[in-house]
């Protein structure tokens, strides 16, 4: 592995590192902060979670001239989330330099982003389209910026920032330096690299190093309608300290996350008809781990950099094999291991197997946990909650154990406490959540509608009453 201190010179930066209890450097840093700090365009081809924020940010800093008094670095981002998120660890790695990063995003009013912009950071960080509103009103100038980075580059250009990346890009002068971060190179990737970057030098990292090594994926077999239940029994068993659940709409996210807080879990959803004051509440209680559940959309979780997470769950299978390596890369992080779980009905399992092909990995089919199961995960978690609690917390309940302890043994009070806390039905057959059954809805899809209403009319020419059947009754 490669040292810091192989990389970078600059000992205010290093001095920031060490403070961040950095080490050792990932292999997109190892790879990518030599051919940066020297000056050249790159494209660096990694996922999320592999390091590339500090990949770019301490060539960033490190080049940053503090006798000046206007913006020198760039970073677009697709998301407010991970505009913020990197202008956070920006402003950490240039903490001693005095390098002051700004994030500039939508939902947040741009009045008080102009009264920050008249500080003078160095660096900026934003989203497309508010980028194009500073630029718009000459609140921000491009005209001497010396590096751009381009982050999660596939993913603005899948959102359709297309045209304003153009115009923004339009607006820098050509020699400046330009860093592009994408975890696919599709054509209209490469065709961005052409026309803005000069002769860039590409360095990619097998994203399979990256996502299969410490994740473990599998999927479970499951109707639609079953689904909720089956999520419900892995969270008691898996227990996770931080989870992600995937949902494929808003619709889909609201009703879930709704359906998980009436069974008892502490869960928020996340997506992107919420205000910017509400995703932040939530993304802040789930960092701090009021919340254990984060129910969200592929844009709405997009680029979240949180550590700590240890199960993803994809309620709705990804729509592509590239949505299915962002979901799971939010777990396994910085060489921590992490566990992806995957719900596929009947009918989805050839697309299962599309993402298989093109992700290079087998998922392991995992039988749906028995009832059995369930309890023996309850049992264990409430095991290690009582061992948890430490000699203060239990002081004031001595006196009154050494009382029950006078008349009973001490077994069957702990069998007592453990059935109490485990919150067993009496018939071990019975469903485990005493809250009634909550339906999520099955995303419609109108073409197997169609065919059902089809062959409900072929196979019935005739209506109850006699009436010949028509295709406009469907």
């Amino acid at each position: 592995m490669t040292t810091f201190n192989e990389l970078i010179s600059e000992p205010l930066i290093l001095k920031a590192i060490s403070t961040m209890g950095f080490e050792e450097a990932t292999p997109i840093q190892a790879m990518t902060i030599p051919v940066a700090l020297a000056g050249k365009d790159l494209i660096g081809r990694a996922q999320t979670g592999t390091g590339k924020t500090a990949a770019f940010g301490i060539p960033l800093a490190d080049r940053c001239d503090m006798e000046l008094d206007y913006i020198q670095g760039i970073v677009i981002t697709p998301t407010r989330e991970l505009a913020m998120q990197v202008a956070e660890e920006l402003n950490r790695i240039g903490q001693h330099k005095n390098v002051r990063c700004l994030p500039i995003y939508g939902g947040q009013e741009i009045e008080r982003q102009i009264r920050a912009l008249k500080k003078r950071p160095q660096i900026v960080v934003g989203t497309p389209g508010r980028l194009l509103d500073h630029l718009r009103r000459r609140t921000i100038r491009l005209n001497q910026i010396k590096i751009l980075v381009l982050d999660e580059a596939d993913e603005m250009l899948n959102m359709g920032f297309k045209e304003d990346i153009e115009d923004i890009l339009k607006q820098m002068p050509a020699e400046r330096q330009t860093l592009l971060f994408s975890a696919t190179m599709p054509p209209h990737i490469q065709a961005l690299a052409r026309e803005f970057m000069n002769d860039p030098q590409l360095i990619h990292i097998n994203p399979r190093e990256i996502t299969v090594s410490n994740i473990e994926q599998q999927y479970m077999e499951t109707p639609e309608s079953q689904k909720l239940d089956i999520l419900c029994r892995l969270l008691d068993i898996h227990n996770p300290a931080l989870a992600i659940v995937f949902g494929r709409t808003k619709r889909r996210v609201d009703e879930l996350a709704e359906a998980l807080s009436k069974r008892g879990y502490s869960a928020e959803g996340i997506h992107g008809d919420l205000t910017q004051n509400r995703r932040d509440t939530i993304m802040r209680q789930f960092k701090g781990g009021t919340i254990d559940i984060l129910v969200a959309t592929d844009v709405a979780a997009r680029g979240l950099d949180i550590s700590g997470v240890t199960h993803i769950y994809n309620f709705d299978i990804p729509q592509d094999p590239e949505g299915y390596v962002h979901r799971i890369g939010r777990t396994g992080r910085a060489g921590e291991t992490g566990l992806a779980t995957t719900f596929v009905t009947p009918r989805e399992i050839s697309h299962l197997r599309y993402i298989e092909q093109l992700t290079k990995h087998k998922i392991t089919r995992k039988p749906v946990p028995t009832v059995n199961e369930v309890f023996a995960g309850l049992q264990r978690v409430v095991v290690e909650n009582l061992l948890s609690v430490s000699e203060t917390d239990r002081q004031p309940y001595k006196k009154l154990a050494e009382s029950l302890l006078e008349d009973h043994d001490s077994v069957s009070l702990l069998s007592a406490a453990l059935k109490i806390l485990t919150r067993e039905p009496l018939n071990t057959s019975q469903v485990l959540s005493e809250a009634p059954p909550i339906k999520i809805k099955e995303p419609r899809n109108k073409k197997q509608d169609y065919k059902r209403k089809a062959n409900s009319w072929r196979n019935s020419k005739r209506a109850p009453g006699g009436k010949p059947r028509s295709k406009r009754d469907y």
